[in-house]
């Protein structure tokens, strides 16, 4: 029995949409309403320690706003990367063979 083998540009669509799920998650993990800027301590030359803003809300919101858009572009490209494999599919399995051929 014939099985289909899996090409290249499809494993690579499978990881580009596996990277997807992962940004949508963590889009949805992190929603606005909830960011708090992040704080941790850092050490003074003189063996203290001072709170510092390591990422403020406005560029985690930032950030959230560059991963919806890279995602949406990505989730683009990959549709229709998956619509010329799914025409390739279709070609290659349509064909039929002329009558010359058919002869031989």
């Amino acid at each position: 029995m014939a099985t289909k083998k899996q090409s290249y540009v499809s494993a690579e669509l499978d990881w580009a949409e596996s990277k997807l799920a992962e940004w949508r998650e963590y889009i949805d993990q992190n929603p606005i309403p909830d960011l708090k800027d992040r704080v941790q301590f850092k050490q003074t030359s003189n063996g203290g320690a001072i709170p510092m803003v390591i990422a403020s809300t406005e560029s985690q919101i930032k950030s959230l706003r560059d991963t919806m858009k890279e995602y949406l572009a990505l989730l683009e490209v990959v549709d229709k990367l998956r619509e010329k494999e799914e025409q390739k599919a279709e070609a290659s399995g349509s064909q039929e063979i002329n009558g010359k051929m058919k002869n031989f």
